[in-house]
């Protein structure tokens, strides 16, 4: 990084040339941006508004440590002194994105990538563009940048180049960041809204946050739907919109992202008071706003994986709110479901001769574990120990990445999507660990519709099975669908729909 130049004091500012006053200018800049990030955005840019301040800010500090260094050094001084003081000061944020890392096991990687890789893109990149810029600034104000061979010109003409491509490629960036999430007007036949419908992306205050839902029906008079998504840490809001598009017409149906999940992903903190308690009193929180908004004394209440416990603990709680519970792929009790996977998943290790899987399930031992990525082996060979063909139906096994790709996400929020997995899973996991419905919830006062699918796993088929024995409601009803595995209401939508509209709203 040499400098092919002669130089002369500068006009414009007294000492440009010292080159410690530089040095420290720019290192005081960078260090100070760390701290102000640290405090204002301890996970990194979560939303689009951070992204872009991200991205100006990284820029601006970037060309000033160029300017006041006036040395392609500061391509290196300034991101490392950001790096290193917004590390120390976000230290006492936990969480998978931003504790140690963890390179061995891929949802170490996917955490990395993620939490500090997505964060170098939207502030490191832009500071290495902005010093360069700065740079070559300090080097225009220089008097003595007149005095060059061929070779520097030639050579300041492809840094110039390089870098007008940089900006360019931060440009594009900032637009595609700025891309507004949006949810599709439900029209008539003739392509105009259809009158009384309702589309429309909102947030719902809850438990002291602002959380967010998709709501979408043919008719605002027509009964209220909420769906809760699984996980912990699950948004749904892409599949319901996918493959949910049938119940538009016979209920208002309302999709809630969950505290730190999908579109709600910015109200995660603080984590120490995301707890299994609050998760069910913000149902209740989006309950009580949906009726009052609608007009109705009591709502449907639909489930899936985590979110059929959930929405069990709701009802159970508030049974007046609710006409029905109806859990898809319901799940009973994480604990024996996991320690059922553990022992399948080892079994099928050694049958197919899989040592170092065998080896990572023996040393780790069978769950409960203290940490998300002990679950891994555990948990990522579902597909091969339990197989069945998922082609047959709407939504196949690649349908958590597919899902991501509508329109009702921002650019953001389809790159939190994953994020708000690892980071909710990681606080509320451990929460469950006690959880048995079988002993915890043996009669319900609403109405009990449980949909499940024939190529279920059995660390949730058997549990599941056992406790709608057990319950005692007003009504009770299993529907298994054919073809499904675990998610049977976005598998086949069809099917559900016509339970939903036929066999639910009938009874109640």
């Amino acid at each position: 990084m040499s400098d092919q130049f002669q130089h002369e004091p500068s006009v414009v500012v007294p000492g440009w040339w010292d080159r410690r006053i530089g040095v420290a200018a720019a290192v005081a800049a960078a260090g100070l941006y760390g701290l102000i990030a640290a405090w204002a955005t301890p996970r990194g840019p979560v939303t689009t508004l951070n992204a872009l301040l991200a991205i100006g800010v990284g820029l601006l500090v970037g060309v000033f440590a160029g300017l006041v260094m006036r040395s392609r050094w500061a391509m290196l001084l300034a991101p490392i002194t950001f790096v290193a003081v917004f590390e120390l000061a976000r230290i006492a944020t936990v969480g998978p994105l931003v504790d140690g890392l963890n390179l061995g096991s891929t949802y170490g990687i996917v955490a990395f990538v993620l939490g500090r890789g997505l964060h170098g893109v939207l502030t490191v990149l832009p500071m290495i563009i902005g010093v360069s810029l700065g740079v070559a600034a300090a080097r225009g104000l220089d008097r003595g940048t007149q005095i060059r061979t061929g070779r520097a010109s030639v050579g300041r003409w492809a840094r110039a180049a390089v870098a007008g491509l940089a900006v360019l490629g931060l440009i594009a960036l900032s637009v595609a960041v700025l891309r507004p999430a949006q949810t599709d007007a439900i029209v008539s036949a003739d392509g105009e809204p259809m009158p009384g419908s309702v589309a429309e992306l909102t947030r719902v205050p809850a438990g002291g946050h602002d959380l967010a839902v998709m709501i979408r029906g043919n008719s605002v008079d027509r009964p209220v739907l909420l769906y809760l998504a699984g996980g912990p840490g699950g948004s749904d809001i892409g599949a319901m919109r996918k493959h949910g598009q049938d119940l538009e017409k016979a209920f208002v149906v309302v999709t809630f992202d969950q505290r730190g999940t999908g579109k709600s992903y910015d109200n995660l903190d603080p984590t120490a008071t995301l707890t299994l308690d609050a998760a069910v009193a913000d149902v209740i929180d989006v309950t009580d706003y949906l009726r009052e908004r609608f007009g109705q004394d009591k709502i449907y209440l639909v489930g899936n994986s985590w979110g059929s416990i959930l929405g069990v603990l709701a009802a159970q709680r508030h049974p007046e709110l609710f006409h029905a519970f109806v859990g898809a792929g319901q799940m009973v009790s994480p604990r024996e479901t996991d320690q059922i996977f553990y022992t399948d998943t080892l079994a099928w290790a050694r049958s197919t001769g899989n040592t170092q899987l065998e080896r990572q399930l023996v040393a780790s031992g069978p769950p409960p574990y203290t940490t998300m990525l002990d679950y891994e082996p555990a948990l990522t060979y579902e597909h091969q120990v339990y197989p069945y063909d998922d082609t047959l139906v709407a939504e196949s096994s690649n349908g958590f990445s597919d899902n991501l790709f509508v329109a009702e996400y921002s650019l953001m929020e389809q790159l939190h999507g994953l994020a708000g997995f690892l980071d909710v899973f990681t606080v509320l996991y451990p929460q469950l660990q006690e959880i048995d419905l079988r002993t915890q919830v043996t009669q319900l006062q609403v109405p009990v519709y449980l949909v499940q699918g024939r190529h279920e796993a059995r660390g949730r088929a058997e549990p599941a099975q056992q406790w709608f024995q057990l319950i005692d409601a007003p009504t009770k009803k299993m529907v298994i669908f054919e073809l499904s595995g675990h998610r049977t209401l976005f598998q086949q939508p069809d099917l559900f729909y016509q339970l939903m509209t036929t066999t639910v709203l009938g009874r109640t």
